[in-house]
């Protein structure tokens, strides 16, 4: 009898990965529907895809950010049509039939709920998909009638969070081409054209210059040491890696990123946008300010910008202001905390939340681009002068040859 590999869902929530036999793969998704079980995706046991292993190694199917906004928006648009969240979801599996893990999410999460689920309890059994925010955000639509409401505006965060990443992203593909392009240039010159100066000039029985004796050997240490550097590289990546998986290390390095000239400015300003953003949609929909500032906590990037905001709903607790904890510990800009402080006093904390995060989403967008404007003529610059003084070095040999034959 053949044996498959599976991956379901099992009674009580939990993933479930094992490998059983069975006649056939219908067989064997009716055996595990009868046992409660809910199966995700039966395959061969001989033919587990390289998918398959990375599903297995992270523990949660692939889907991306992108995927999540476009099953919220359609989910949304569907429950203010009307349909009730059953055919809604149903609805969703037929659109979603070309993008097999959405559609499989979708299948899972129509399932749970025809069982008698909650939309949010089907949520949680995909695990790692959706965020603590987005599933107490789910949850507070459910309790107060208004799921596709909480749909929409979860929908609207997720477009603007995206849009603030995108921005990033797309702001460093010029300058990540040019230093890629200003690395291979750097050692195509020193790999490939400085090599064949060389015998040249050894042949010409001359001292060579100083600049032209640094530029060979550094290119002669290039050829004969590059598995050096590129073991340096992956033990540097590596330290990273482990520096930042541990909670101690990487609040150490968090701090000292926040202490970077131009870097930590921006940090706190997407970190101040973030917060005020999560916040603000957390109140907006019920959820209470104490249990809001834990799960914004938990969205925070920045460890130490975390443990501030920690610090506030412990404060919160004892009776005393939100604000008060965030000033002290002087990693937000004073403009965001003023405006918070009297949103709070006012009782307009979600509409100033919402203007600090407007306000920072654009001071964000500008300081990408002062950087790049800063960072583009830098780069130019120094890759001119790097392969300008390898030609400089090999020309100063090159007339030291010919003044030597004349």
């Amino acid at each position: 009898m053949p044996s498959f590999f599976f991956k379901a869902v099992s009674p009580d929530g939990e993933s479930v990965e094992e490998y059983r036999e069975a006649p056939d793969e219908q067989a064997l998704i009716r055996s595990l529907q009868a046992e409660g079980y809910l199966p995700i995706r039966v395959l061969p046991a001989g033919s587990t895809s390289l998918r398959w292993l990375t599903m297995r190694r992270f523990g949660r199917p692939r889907i991306s950010q992108k995927d999540i906004g476009l099953f919220t928006r359609e989910l949304a648009t569907l429950l203010s049509a009307g349909l009730p969240l059953d055919r809604s979801l149903a609805i969703l599996t037929e659109l979603t039939e070309d993008h097999a893990q959405l559609n499989g999410l979708t299948s899972q999460v129509l399932e749970m709920v025809k069982g008698g689920a909650p939309l949010s309890a089907a949520l949680e059994a995909q695990t790692g998909v959706f965020s603590r925010f987005y599933l107490n955000m789910i949850r507070a639509g459910e309790a107060g009638g208004g799921l596709e409401d909480v749909l929409e505006r979860l929908s609207d965060y997720i477009e603007r969070s995206k849009e603030i990443r995108d921005t990033v992203v797309t702001a460093m593909i010029y300058p990540a081409i040019l230093v890629t392009m200003a690395v291979f240039s750097l050692l195509g010159l020193l790999t490939f054209v400085v090599p064949q100066f060389t015998e040249m000039f050894a042949s010409a029985g001359q001292e060579l210059p100083l600049p032209t004796q640094i530029v060979v050997a550094i290119a002669d240490g290039l050829q004969s040491y590059w598995w050096a550097l590129l073991a340096l590289t992956v033990v540097v990546v590596s330290y990273m890696r482990h520096q930042l998986a541990d909670s101690a290390r990487r609040y150490v390095w968090d701090r000292r990123f926040l202490r970077l000239p131009v870097v930590g400015d921006l940090i706190r300003k997407v970190e101040v946008a973030n917060f005020s953003r999560t916040l603000g949609t957390l109140l907006r929909n019920g959820v209470s300010l104490l249990i809001a500032l834990s799960i914004v906590k938990e969205t925070l990037g920045n460890l130490v910008m975390a443990e501030a905001v920690g610090v506030s709903a412990d404060r919160l607790k004892e009776g005393q202001d939100m604000t008060g904890p965030i000033s002290e510990s002087g990693l937000f800009p004073k403009m965001a905390v003023q405006m918070i402080k009297l949103g709070e006093e006012t009782g307009r904390l979600e509409e100033m939340l919402d203007r600090v995060a407007a306000a920072y989403d654009k001071e964000i967008k500008m300081a990408i681009q002062r950087m790049l404007a800063l960072l583009e003529p830098i780069l130019i610059v120094g890759l001119g002068l790097l392969i300008g003084g390898i030609i400089a070095s090999i020309l100063m040999a090159i007339m030291s040859v010919n003044d030597l034959a004349f």
